[in-house]
């Protein structure tokens, strides 16, 4: 299934049932005091977050939402029974936002519900409009329309390590290792096309497709994924000795990071210098000094070293268990 993470929906709440012109019927009088019941209330619209990246996908051939109608009023008087709520679920981390109110709403914790729509009033029956001069109204009101909108939703995955790095920087290679997610690889820029997610004994890894000079001004593939990093709780950094300039590669994605959201630049870093089987360990040495003038906790492995991949894991999750 394709991982959606954009979606327009269609909501609309239950109208309100209409109220009724009906008589109390008594022996030997024909036709009584007024006795019709109001409408019941329409239903209302909520949004709920559940546990499903995927779920978006589901709503591509299907995504309008139409909640029941409150039922008429009856005879004795009765009020119409209320419509139950309709909820959509959506997955946490998303960001749904009312076209027409401009109203946000961010749902950041599974069971999260939100109201986006109220139901429409019940019409009021013939009942109300008994007076002194009108002993026997013959009228009802309908019930009212309920609210309807298009709403924006937005995924924002959380993770809680997120792979960066130039395209073809070894992302979907390290996540595979990690976690089994069975993200592709190849040997050509932007394999990944959409964010794949990876459980690693129960921490979520996230390989962020790659980006380029320019992203976060809406270059390329980057700007719709860096809206993904902003959530995440700390990032592996990776950079290729495939690069002519491996300083200069990761510069470039620490200025796109921080172009889209200056808060990213604070984010805790680890970088990851992938791919050393293609450099001497001279000129593998020297990279590391380079890049850790920039940051202190720096890594080098090759994918065909299974112990320097294992220890590069445990380490990554120890400092979760610690700090997450």
């Amino acid at each position: 299934m394709v991982f959606v993470d954009e979606l327009t929906i269609y909501a609309k709440a239950g109208d309100g049932g209409n109220g009724v012109v009906r008589w109390h019927r008594e022996k030997f009088r024909p036709l009584g005091g007024p006795a019709g019941g109001d409408g019941g209330k329409g239903g209302d619209v909520y949004i709920k977050a559940v546990k499903n990246l995927g779920l978006l996908a589901k709503y591509t051939g299907d995504n309008k939402f139409i909640a029941s109608a409150g039922e008429p009023g009856s005879k004795g008087g009765r009020h119409g029974r209320a419509a139950t709520p309709t909820y959509i679920n959506l997955p946490v981390g998303s960001l749904v936002t009312d076209c027409e109110r401009r109203l946000t709403y961010e749902l950041d914790t599974p069971g999260q519900t939100e109201l986006i729509l109220h139901g429409g009033v019940g019409g009021r029956g013939n009942k109300h409009f008994k007076s002194s001069v009108n002993r026997s109204p013959n009228k009802a009101t309908k019930g009212r329309p309920g609210e309807e909108g298009s709403f924006q939703v937005e995924l924002r995955l959380t993770a809680h390590a997120g792979l960066v790095g130039l395209p073809n920087a070894g992302k979907s290679t390290l996540l595979n290792l990690f976690t089994n997610a069975k993200s592709a690889v190849g040997a050509y820029q932007f394999t990944t096309r959409e964010p794949h997610l990876g459980d690693c004994e129960g921490f979520i890894i996230a390989d962020i497709p790659g980006l380029i000079e320019g992203a976060a001004k809406g270059r390329g593939l980057g700007h719709k994924f860096l809206k993904h990093i902003q959530k995440t709780k700390m990032l592996l950094h990776l950079v290729s000795l495939e690069s002519d300039d491996p300083e200069s590669a990761y510069k470039q994605v620490r200025k796109e990071l921080t172009d889209f959201d200056p808060h990213l630049g604070e984010r805790e870093e680890w970088i990851i210098i992938t791919k050393a089987d293609l450099k001497t360990p001279a000129e593998t040495e020297k990279t590391k000094a380079t890049l850790a003038k920039f940051n202190d906790r720096v890594f080098v492995i090759t994918q065909d070293d299974k112990a320097v991949i294992k220890s590069l894991r445990d380490t990554l999750l120890k400092h979760l268990n610690q700090n997450t």
